[in-house]
């Protein structure tokens, strides 16, 4: 109880911090009917542009004599003063000066809650205000630009194999122990667990320094305490200002501090620069050891999403705004709108403006494009600037099969043993293993098995349970977990879940069972077993009572890993191109995605209050799949070759990671992508640069690792 009201405490401080805004501006309270967040850009240049103008006019002498240093971005210039002799100001309070100015001769007497000043990468703020007041300031001649605050979503153990780095880029620097070393990777996600192995820094004893470039802090929290921060995670944010205001933060779930308390950006921030060699236990098997693809590399963590609502655009922009700020090397965002962005141009809105200038400042930009697919133009990241990722399956698969009575073998997902010895077991459906009279077999709960209150033991003891995987697993209303408690309540020998006709479009993971079992991911294959399970049952001609059961099966374990030759494929869940211009879905001529990588299926860190992915609660890994998965692949191959080449710019790195891709499969062929949700395999045809854009991320031909 303690825990939660910390917890309040450190969101009422956020949220007295807002309103203390506020009230300096002129207004306060609460969100009142027709307010709404409001981003607002205005065309005064920023600190960054600013030290640009600088540079190219040989100002540095000029930011050096008013307090900045020559060697390190400065955020002081010398500015005429209104009256009197020149005087020294630091420019990113001149810009929030203006800012505050701005509003108050606007909006003089009216209410309005102002939330973020952005001065680094843009000149804006987010403000709380009524559509009125926003028509008010864009009719401003200070104001470029007024938008209406949107809403975003969130979008390993042999990966670094699969992608030739133990004989390519790791050796070239050294092997795993310094790929990466002196980079800082940017991650805008949900948090991070400070406390995973995958982000400590005494793992070895060399040294191991905070890049000097780097200026970001270690926010301190109640449950992010001091000393959560190391010389692996160098720095570590939350932003939430819109989500509060919105009143949509729940401070026992969100935590106002940089804490992951979803799992994402735990598993995001381990795939690009997790330790090497964390061994992955889940549900008490042994799966390999871990790896990021930059191991050595460091991690600043941006959290401005959150499990309860996912994130909001004023929240992000003001993440990239310090991220940029901090000096990171690459920003790595596992996120995309819910939905296209009004205005001209998709990349017209703030979040894609903020990377434009991250960009220009020389940072590489990596983000997921959206796990919309496979249709055409559902791409969800859009413009230009911005390295954009689409996932592929790889070579690696665990799959687990049944075997029946009639000696039909369906392929099933799971991460389980299987049954004892060569016996086979008796099938037996949980509707038809209810006490007498206990409930209706119509209740969805006993089908799916999460009650085992209901059920007879002696009539289940030693058979495989039979539960039904509906459209509530999914939703997060029924689980696997419960499932299996229910099974070991019962003393059932193993548990088989067939696929519910609604559920489509669903990526099944794999997913970890204590005890021997499976899902049937095909509602085709579903269909067999459950016609062999029916046909076989033995039935009293007068009642329609059920005698006994007819159906055998056993289950083959699926804890070993098997290893293709048709991957990479490009996933049906993958956002295609081409690149939407905006609404009305008119072609923006850019080539989009700019590559695959691996996104489906991926072993990666799981947060110890990660609450994504019900299966892996309380894990310390977890396997999950989406182009948010594929997106920190890339920022880790980009953070190796900003190591081997640190004057490369956003644009040469992009040039190096799209030119060393790969067109073909492990076979030769060439790269398949998946058509449709339902049985994606059957309906695979080549993939085109819509699909894949220039094609599979690899590392082993890269020309630049080679002595």
């Amino acid at each position: 109880m303690g825990w939660v009201r910390r917890e309040q405490w450190a969101v009422a401080c956020l949220c007295l911090a807002v309103l203390g805004v506020a009230a300096a501006g002129g207004g306060g309270g609460a969100f009142e009917d027709g307010m709404a967040v409001y981003i607002v850009t205005m065309k005064e240049a920023p600190v960054f542009h600013k030290r640009l103008e600088l540079d190219k006019f040989g100002g540095s002498e000029v930011a050096a004599a008013a307090g900045g240093g020559g060697d390190t971005p400065s955020t002081s210039i010398l500015m005429k003063p209104r009256h009197g002799p020149a005087q020294t100001m630091n420019y990113g309070s001149y810009l929030v000066r203006l800012q505050n100015s701005l509003l108050k001769r606007t909006l003089r007497g009216e209410r309005y809650i102002k939330l973020y000043s952005y001065r680094y990468l843009i000149n804006g703020f987010a403000v709380v205000i009524t559509p009125q007041q926003a028509e008010k300031l864009s009719r401003r001649k200070e104001v470029a630009n007024v938008m209406l605050d949107f809403s975003v979503r969130t979008a390993t153990t042999h990966t670094p194999e699969f992608l030739g780095l133990p004989q390519g880029a790791w050796v070239q620097e050294g092997g795993p122990q310094c790929a990466g070393q002196g980079v800082v990777v940017g991650l805008i996600d949900t948090g991070i667990d400070p406390n995973h192995p995958s982000f400590a820094d005494d793992l070895i004893t060399d040294s191991y320094p905070v890049p000097a470039h780097y200026s970001g802090i270690c926010e301190v929290t109640n449950d992010f305490p001091s000393g959560s921060c190391n010389r692996k995670l160098v720095g570590a944010r939350h932003f939430a200002a819109s989500a509060i205001t919105r009143g949509v933060f729940n401070a026992s779930q969100d935590h106002a501090s940089p804490s992951d308390s979803d799992g994402h950006g735990t598993h995001t921030a381990s795939i690009a620069a997790g330790n090497h060699g964390i061994p992955v236990v889940v549900a008490g098997h042994h799966f390999g050891d871990a790896s990021g693809m930059a191991p050595r590399a460091h991690i600043a963590v941006y959290k401005a999403l959150y499990k309860s609502f996912g994130g909001f655009a004023a929240d992000v922009v003001a993440a990239i705004d310090q991220a940029a700020e901090d000096n990171v090397d690459i920003i790595s965002l596992s996120i995309t709108p819910n939905r296209r962005p009004p205005g001209l141009a998709t990349f017209f809105n703030p979040i894609d403006m903020a990377l434009l200038s991250a960009v220009k400042a020389g940072i590489f930009v990596v983000q997921a494009a959206g796990n919309t697919g496979p249709s055409a133009k559902s791409m969800s990241s859009y413009s230009p600037w911005i390295f954009t990722v689409g996932a592929s399956a790889h070579d690696r698969e665990y799959s687990n099969y049944v075997l029946l009575g009639n000696n039909l073998t369906i392929t099933g997902v799971g991460l389980a043993p299987g049954t004892d010895g060569d016996s086979m077991y008796t099938l037996i459906a949980a509707p038809h293993a209810l006490k007498n009279n206990a409930a209706s077999p119509t209740e969805l709960s006993l089908g799916e098995c999460q009650d085992s209150s209901h059920l007879d033991e002696d009539l289940i003891k030693g058979k495989i349970l039979v539960c039904s995987y509906s459209i509530r697993f999914v939703l997060g209303l029924s689980s696997v977990k419960q499932a299996l408690e229910t099974a070991k309540n019962v003393s059932a020998a193993g548990v088989i879940f067939y696929l519910d006709p609604f559920v489509i479009g669903f990526q099944l993971n794999p997913t970890p069972m204590s005890m021997p079992g499976l899902i049937i991911p095909s509602s085709d294959d579903s269909k067999i077993f459950l016609n062999y399970y029916n046909e076989s049952l033995v039935r009293d001609e007068a009642s329609n009572k059920i005698v006994s059961f007819g159906a055998v099966a056993k289950i083959l374990g699926g804890l070993k890993p098997n290893y293709g030759f048709s991957a990479p494929k490009v996933m049906f869940y993958s956002a295609r191109g081409p690149d939407p211009e905006d609404n009305s879905l008119a072609n923006a001529d850019i080539l989009k995605p700019n590559l695959i990588a691996p996104g489906s299926s991926i072993w990666g860190a799981w947060s110890s209050l990660g609450l994504d992915s019900a299966e892996f609660a309380g894990e310390s890994f977890a396997m999950i799949s989406g182009t948010s998965m594929a997106a920190p692949h890339v920022a880790g191959l980009a953070a190796l070759v900003k190591q081997k080449f640190p004057s490369f710019s956003p644009a040469a790195i992009g040039s190096a990671l799209s030119t060393t891709t790969s067109l073909s499969d492990r076979q030769g062929n060439p790269i398949m992508a998946q058509r449709t949700y339902g049985n994606p395999n059957s309906t695979q045809s080549p993939a085109t640069p819509f699909d894949m854009g220039n094609g599979f991320v690899t590392t082993i031909s890269y020309p630049f690792y080679v002595a």
